[in-house]
């Protein structure tokens, strides 16, 4: 993050708005990802499956993405699902809007359809592309989106692959060497993440690593990023999986992120796991992310959370005194 995006971003805080927002734009998904966070009955709570949501199509979708990103003014924007692309055509008008509002947005996929050729040249937009792993193990978990079509998608665009670990990938000995060998040498990969499966409370998923498995995997991603500069996994990211915040309260990007569902109106709660999610568990690359911004220390003095939670209670402050 620069410097100028950590100043806007207090900016933001201390006028009691989020400085990052989160959009399902979609509750439909072609796919049937087993363990999918989306799909999940806990994931809107009160609200019921994702699926049982009205949603929004055609040109009532794009206004009302327009308004929320004109209401909330983030400074960066993630566009998930759902799978987005079943909404390529809306997004064909969407995406050069927000291009023009100069604001940072992430489209999370899962390449299921092509991405059209003219959205490489949209400025500020990255296009994320799920990959669960080999291609026996992804085409199996993620069908249609299999590797074949995946790699006939991405053609003409510089994307980035991430991967969420789960346990049958975690124990599988030179697995995740494997798969940076395959996804670094595609020129349209320009860069991989990796992030941990994260179950909610009480959970029994398969996908859930052991702690001894969570180390494991830590640490041989981090002797791997010498040889696949593509990795993108800095130490302060792998210390942030290493001591994940103890309750949402505490992570940065639970509270620093508006997460709104399909009907663009529903908050998603407590951040973009919904339910509850097992936050001594949590493998989101977000949250370590923004917890290794949140523990430098500016000018090798103070933490950067503890001027992020002094500026938080300034702008929850703000927030009430506006209503």
């Amino acid at each position: 993050m620069k410097n100028s995006d950590v100043v806007r971003a207090w900016g933001r805080i201390l006028q009691g708005k989020s400085p990052s927002l989160s959009l399902e734009i979609t509750k439909e998904c072609p796919l049937r990802c087993p363990g999918c966070y989306a799909f999940e009955p806990e994931h809107l709570q009160n609200l019921g499956p994702l699926r049982s949501l009205a949603d929004h199509k055609g040109d009532d979708l794009v206004q009302a993405v327009l308004n929320v990103v004109r209401e909330h003014r983030p400074l960066h924007l993630s566009i998930v699902g759902g799978e987005p692309l079943v909404r390529f055509r809306e997004l064909n008008s969407i995406l050069p809007e927000l291009g023009k509002m100069g604001i940072s947005v992430q489209l999370v996929t899962s390449a299921v359809r092509e991405i059209p050729k003219e959205w490489a040249q949209i400025p500020g937009l990255y296009v994320v592309v799920s990959i669960d792993g080999l291609q026996p193990e992804h085409d199996a978990r993620r069908k249609p989106a299999t590797y074949d079509r995946i790699l006939k998608n991405i053609v003409g665009h510089q994307i980035t692959v991430h991967c969420t670990v789960t346990s049958q990938i975690a124990e599988q000995a030179g697995y995740l060497e494997e798969f940076l060998t395959f996804w670094s040498a595609k020129e349209e990969v320009k860069r991989v993440w990796f992030s941990l499966f994260t179950p909610q409370m009480g959970a029994q998923d398969v996908e859930i690593l052991s702690p001894a498995t969570r180390l494991k995997v830590l640490q041989e991603l981090g002797s791997l990023r010498s040889r696949f500069p593509k990795l993108h996994l800095p130490n302060q990211v792998i210390e942030g999986y290493k001591n994940p915040p103890a309750k949402p309260e505490d992570c940065i990007f639970s509270r620093t992120t508006l997460n709104l569902t399909a009907d663009l109106q529903s908050k998603i709660t407590p951040c973009q796991f919904g339910g509850k999610p097992d936050c001594s568990q949590c493998g989101c690359i977000a949250s370590a992310g923004l917890a290794a911004v949140g523990n430098h220390r500016l000018f090798g003095i103070m933490p950067l959370r503890s001027l992020f939670n002094a500026s938080d209670q300034v702008g929850q402050l703000v927030k009430k005194l506006a209503l």
